[in-house]
């Protein structure tokens, strides 16, 4: 979410958040790679099958999958279990499949049924009779059923309007697929707005679902309007009996090599002007080639041969500007005793204040022994840093304040008041009270940092050294 939103405060969140479960045994089943997921859908179907006796021993699973990899048949009921999904009855050791689990099933089933039908509008439309069944139809649920019917008039209006044989007939065939279920529709949609404590959003799309299912019936004379005005202007083949379309359909089912067998014999390899006359085109060809005045054309022979430069060195690249970093580390080499960072690292500017703390995090890099340069020396200084809890005001150099922490040479203690940063209360809760207290990345907390306040040491003010 962006900054200042809450995503409690969303009212199209509420239903997902009030259905984590349910979410979540969708997310188990279909999270991962194909096959993977094709695995865990024929456990969970196949344990869901058995109507007379629901619970499963584990002695039953291993013989039932047993043309399953046993490793990962486990892994397969481990993910399910601890997920949710199934659940084990710890008194008669034998499986079983949760609430959650059944629910994912059921959807999933009346989803493979209507998949098999090949008809996405009869899967909306039974969904929607079923919650007209049980009472709880809404503003949503009938908002699915509209968006699919303005979709299907939109494609056959378009069909229409392409004036394609191909496309009006495949629309009309459409069209008659669908017919059962717009039917079905329009006696649901009856029903729901003959509710009187329907409210009025959901009678409100009701009407919309009524006017869209009206035009869909009134497609039907279109299509044929469409094809009688095609019939009129279809060119017949003499008196074969063929007409245009047939010979269109008859492309249309062709593969790509049938299509070039077609051609085999039919084309010429060279073309046969008999549409020009001899003398013209001798007369034409003879002003071309001999007395017609064409531009001089322009040189393009290649130069001269040459010998290769003798320099193949490519040219050094400029070098880098390390003053900033090299004007840093001799401030830390300089430093004898406890530093606060808020004093040292604020300079010149933001960027430059920015850059400065950046290069405190190469301090104790192991792999600096193999490198050269500034960040290497940096990586090496006999320096530690610390940050705590807490905030120190800064500003100047276009910073206003910075976390509280110090600048310490190696065998000097770390103060009392840097308080480590304290780890979400979230995390503490998941993870228990073994977990090691956290601070920002890249930075180590001193065990014996505690929150006990002192007075702070005098600051040592660093001059700026860079402009």
């Amino acid at each position: 979410m962006r900054d200042g939103v809450d995503a409690a405060d969303l009212p199209e969140l509420h239903p997902l958040l009030a259905a984590r479960e349910q979410i979540r045994a969708f997310s188990t089943l279909f999270h991962g790679g194909e096959e993977s997921v094709m695995v865990r859908l024929l456990v969970l179907r196949t344990l869901g099958a058995r109507g007379e006796a629901p619970d499963w021993s584990p002695q039953e699973l291993r013989e039932h999958f047993a043309y399953l990899d046993a490793v990962k048949f486990g892994t397969v009921l481990d993910r399910l279990r601890d997920n949710g999904l199934l659940l084990w009855e710890a008194q008669s050791q034998r499986y079983r499949i949760s609430p959650a689990g059944r629910q994912a099933l059921s959807a999933l089933g009346l989803l493979l049924q209507f998949n098999a039908e090949g008809d996405d509008l009869a899967y909306v439309t039974a969904q929607l009779a079923a919650g007209q069944a049980a009472g709880r139809v809404g503003a949503a649920d009938l908002q699915h059923l509209l968006s699919r019917l303005n979709e299907l008039r939109d494609d056959f209006d378009q069909a229409v309007l392409s004036g394609s044989e191909h496309r009006i007939r495949r629309a009309a065939d459409t069209l008659q697929a669908v017919w059962r279920w717009v039917e079905k529709g329009t006696e649901l949609i009856h029903a729901i707005a003959a509710d009187g404590e329907l409210d009025t959003a959901t009678h409100r799309v009701a009407q919309q679902i009524g006017r869209a299912q009206s035009a869909l019936l009134r497609q039907a004379s279109v299509f044929q309007r469409a094809l009688n005005q095609l019939d009129r202007h279809r060119v017949h083949l003499g008196a074969s009996g063929l007409s245009s379309s047939d010979v269109n359909r008859f492309l249309r089912d062709r593969d790509i090599a049938g299509l070039a067998s077609l051609a085999d014999g039919a084309l010429c390899t060279s073309p046969q002007p008999a549409f020009a006359l001899a003398a013209i085109a001798l007369d034409v060809a003879e002003y071309e080639l001999v007395e017609r005045e064409r531009a001089e054309r322009d040189d393009a022979t290649l130069p001269p041969a040459r010998s290769a430069p003798q320099d193949l060195d490519a040219p050094a690249a400029a070098a880098q500007d390390y003053h900033v970093a090299e004007d840093w580390l001799a401030q830390l080499v300089a430093i004898e005793s406890e530093a606060p960072l808020a004093d040292w690292v604020p300079q010149s500017g933001f960027a430059v204040s920015a850059y400065r703390l950046s290069l405190l995090g190469l301090i104790g890099d192991a792999g600096a022994e193999q490198r050269s340069g500034v960040g290497a020396e940096l990586a090496r200084l006999s320096v530690r840093w610390r940050v705590g809890n807490g905030l120190d005001a800064v500003g100047r150099a276009g910073v206003h304040s910075m976390s509280r922490g110090v600048l310490l040479p190696d065998g000097a203690d770390v103060p009392d008041r840097l308080a480590p940063w304290p780890a979400p209360a979230s995390a503490c809760e998941a993870a228990g009270d073994d977990v090691d207290t956290t601070v920002s990345p890249g930075l180590e907390a001193d065990a014996s940092s505690s929150p006990v306040t002192r007075p702070r040491t005098r600051r040592r003010r660093v001059p700026d050294s860079t402009a």
